[in-house]
């Protein structure tokens, strides 16, 4: 029996790594679907990033962004269909920080390829952001 109050909670930043999702890629079709469909929809291969590295190009945060939303989607898609968790009952969706999308897309509030498209230009807009943040001095 589940609780009656059902939650998922999503990751950040921070948290990835080459080869996250290999495993569940390789024995999942759903999961090499959902890759490809991200690799569609941004235009290039984020699969192979993942997958292969290299971890330099993983850790740039326009590409970590999506990849993270990526492995988390996957893994809650896994979830959806391998277990009897029924998740149309979820009461909450929550995430830390780039968690937050990966919770409004497996709410259904936003869907998978605005998601990943929206996170690629999140992740762009990250580093110059704090290329402009001036922080206080002390006199």
């Amino acid at each position: 029996m589940l609780p009656s109050n059902l939650a998922f909670v999503f990751p950040g930043q921070g948290s990835q790594f080459v080869g996250m999702t290999k495993e569940l890629y390789s024995e999942f079709n759903y999961v090499k679907e959902l890759f490809q469909q991200a690799d569609d929809a941004l235009g290039f291969s984020l699969s192979k990033i993942i997958l292969e590295g290299p971890k330099e190009k993983l850790d740039e945060t326009e590409n970590t962004q999506p990849s993270i939303f990526l492995a988390s989607q996957s893994i809650y898609q896994i979830i959806k269909k391998e277990t009897k968790v029924d998740l149309s009952k979820a009461n909450f969706f929550a995430g830390h920080s780039l968690g937050e999308y990966s919770a409004l897309a497996a709410s259904e509030s936003l869907n998978f390829d605005q998601t990943i498209k929206l996170l690629k230009k999140r992740g762009k807009a990250m580093p110059v952001s704090y290329t402009h943040l001036t922080l206080p001095t002390k006199a």
